[in-house]
């Protein structure tokens, strides 16, 4: 049964009940108070494998023993900066929680999802696409679901020709966060951490799908972060609840309110 907790409520006897094989936690990307507690959640987890969304694999092969130890230097290692992510401050934690894990890149470089846009995911892909299931047609009730929620991420302002474009990128990410997991439980033999948006944690479609088509036998526990209690769409084991954060409205520039 899915639960909604606040941070505060988090106890070594709720994680001992967590699978031990693979803990996906999600988050919005801007809400301080998720990062907290994922990184809480890391460091109670203990996991031997560290997989993130914001890195890509060549970001992850710069972390060194020496710079994971300072926040100054693990920054500049990672050109944050440039990154497109929130303040690093928010992320450093999570790396402080699990000094000894492993780390690993999930994130699809910038050139390889722009080439996989125009010549097909499963050419971007670094796994076997046939065996991820990224050559498949989505079944059309999902693939205009989807579409859907592209169009009104970007303020329905997409040109309807872009959407199966921008859903199929959205299934390579998926698809690759998958793989980063898979190769960290070979690699260490787990636990494995992922950490990542709300969007790839759900369980109808996003990670944890691919997950059970490749590795079946993984034990998954996946956690998603809402705020205000508001209920998550996608299936998760559990839920859990920050105040929501202050933002501006990302459409202003499109409905001439900004």
């Amino acid at each position: 049964m899915k639960t909604i907790l606040s941070a505060a409520l988090l106890s070594m006897t709720a994680l001992g009940a967590m699978a031990q094989d693979v803990v996906i936690v999600g988050e919005i990307h801007d809400n301080p108070t998720h990062y907290a507690t994922q990184a809480e959640i890391v460091a109670q987890v203990a996991p031997k494998a560290l997989v993130f969304e914001m890195l890509t694999p060549d970001q992850a092969k710069a972390i060194t023993p020496e710079n994971r130890e300072d926040e100054a230097r693990l920054k500049d290692a990672l050109e944050w900066e440039s990154s497109g992510w929130p303040d690093f401050s928010m992320y450093y934690p999570i790396f402080a929680a699990a000094p000894k894990a492993r780390v690993y890149g999930g994130q699809v470089p910038r050139d390889v999802a722009r080439a996989a846009f125009e010549n097909g995911i499963a050419t971007g892909f670094s796994g076997d696409p046939d065996t991820y299931g990224l050559t498949d047609a989505l079944p059309e009730a999902q693939q205009n679901t989807r579409e859907a929620m592209q169009l009104a991420a970007h303020c329905d302002a997409l040109p309807a020709e872009m959407l199966p474009g921008m859903v199929a990128i959205q299934r390579l990410r998926d698809a690759e966060l998958a793989h980063g997991v898979v190769q960290a439980m070979q690699d260490t033999g787990g636990p494995v951490a992922l950490i990542t948006g709300n969007g790839h944690a759900r369980k109808d479609w996003g990670v944890p799908s691919y997950l059970q088509r490749v590795a079946s036998d993984l034990e998954v526990h996946v956690i998603g972060q809402t705020e205000d209690g508001v209920s998550l769409e996608g299936g998760f084991d559990e839920m859990r609840s920050a105040p929501a954060v202050a933002r501006e409205d990302p459409c202003a520039a499109f409905t001439g309110n900004g």
